[in-house]
């Protein structure tokens, strides 16, 4: 795949699954590791939305893991973030999302759009030579799919070493073999509703993840990741500054915040954090914004805590409040535990949420403005992503902002609760959908 951009910097490669489930995030970080081992400085970003992945890449390696997701943000936007990588190290490792084909934003999508080489992570606790029938097979499924993508490489997950590392080594030609990451214990990584525990709560061990960095040849990768060529000029808004002073609620009910969105808030205006599950009083700005997270966790501190109360206020007052998903949540009238437990939340706007058994909504999403509101002029669509273990029941009287165009947002045919200048929605959204910027230049 070739374009007339010019080259990124930064060489990289695509670690893509055969499915969900099969130790991606795990290999992602034995290969950072390795690669630290060899005198590298990697860098690891995330295809697709999600917040946690990355939460661990970071943890690994200390510095910010971006999210690489068409949808969200367009092929030009993933470019622009993977070019930013190029400033915090020599390689990028990126961590595809479900199995490499699935989807219709896929990880082969975004191996397209970079035109990186894929390494396929396959699941080999139960096979040998199948192993490597399952990596070809991939390999092949390209042209049929329809993208232009190399599959290059084979991580075995989950092997052990001896005879069964070498019947998948020695079956795999075509392919170039780059290690393997064994089953330790020290490796898992604990799960629940919204997926793995994060990175700071439930990190990797440090002597299980030298284990496996030490199964993997960290030169083979060098040697197959390439540099792509990408659009890598800057955002025309990206220095464009406005003076805005955003209060972000930071803490572990509210967390979901992609590290580009708070980059662009801080660039073009300023960020000061704060901890409503600690009572903090909210700092002195333009605009809240509540990200989402677990308040459902956290759900009686919050009601304790008077930092909801203030924040009603300051809504009645006219403050501009910005929430998403956990934020929809805390700004209702109430939100109602998976024990049943009903707590009190801010009261700004006329819904009620009650925690689930399973995934209400799971799904990239698109939303239009009904009417000017803090992400979007009337008329204007915005994408994103839902993920959401509660429902919300909203007052018959209820306004809002946004209808879907994809998606289930609150009811199914709407988003985007409006009452003063708050507007909260289940949908997430990233800088590249242009929500940040549209919101920075209008409070």
């Amino acid at each position: 795949m070739t374009t007339d951009a010019v080259p990124s910097d930064l060489p990289g490669v695509v670690l893509a699954g055969t499915a969900s489930g099969v130790g991606k995030t795990v290999a992602t970080l034995a290969v950072c590791r390795a690669l630290e081992r060899a005198g590298q400085t990697p860098v690891a970003a995330k295809a697709g939305p999600d917040f946690i992945d990355p939460s661990h890449h970071a943890a690994v390696l200390g510095r910010p893991s971006r999210t690489l997701d068409p949808w969200l943000s367009g092929e030009t936007g993933i470019r622009r973030a993977y070019a930013r990588g190029a400033n915090d190290g020599d390689i990028c490792v990126v961590e595809g999302m479900m199995g490499l084909y699935d989807g219709d934003v896929s990880t082969a999508a975004v191996a397209e759009a970079l035109d990186l080489p894929v390494v396929l992570v396959v699941d080999a606790a139960g096979g040998m030579e199948s192993v490597a029938a399952t990596a070809l097979g991939f390999q092949q499924y390209a042209d049929r799919a329809g993208y232009d993508i190399d599959v290059v490489g084979l991580l075995a997950a989950r092997a052990h070493g001896g005879r069964h590392e070498r019947g998948i080594r020695d079956a795999v030609e075509g392919l170039r073999y780059v290690g393997r990451t064994p089953s330790l214990d020290g490796l898992d990584i604990p799960d629940r509703h919204l997926g793995l525990h994060f990175g700071d709560e439930s990190p990797v061990e440090d002597e299980a993840l030298d284990s496996a960095a030490r199964q993997v040849d960290a030169d083979a990768v060098v040697d197959l990741a390439r540099r792509p060529r990408l659009d890598t000029a800057p955002s025309l808004r990206a220095d464009d500054e406005t003076g805005v002073r955003v209060a972000l609620a930071a803490d572990d009910a509210f967390r979901f915040v992609y590290p580009s969105t708070r980059e662009r808030l801080a660039v073009r205006g300023s960020v000061e954090p704060f901890s409503p599950v600690a009572g903090d009083p909210v700092p002195d700005c333009d605009v809240v914004y509540l990200p989402g997270g677990y308040p459902e966790r956290h759900a009686a501190a919050l009601a304790e805590s008077g930092t909801l109360d203030e924040i009603a206020e300051r809504a009645a007052d006219g403050l501009p409040v910005f929430g998403e998903c956990g934020g929809l949540m805390a700004l209702g009238e109430s939100l109602t535990t998976a024990d049943g437990d009903e707590h009190a939340m801010a009261g700004v706007l006329p819904v009620e949420t009650r925690m689930t058994d399973g995934p209400v909504a799971l799904d990239h999403i698109g939303v239009r403005a009904r009417e000017d509101c803090l992400i979007a002029p009337e008329g204007e669509t915005r994408r994103g992503h839902e993920f959401h273990y509660s429902s919300a029941t909203a007052a018959p009287d209820a306004r809002f902002a946004l209808e879907m165009v994809r998606g289930a947002g609150i009811d199914g045919a709407n988003d985007g609760l409006r009452e003063y200048r708050t507007l909260a929605t289940y949908a997430h959204v990233h800088v590249g959908s242009e929500a940040f910027d549209y919101l920075l230049e209008t409070v």
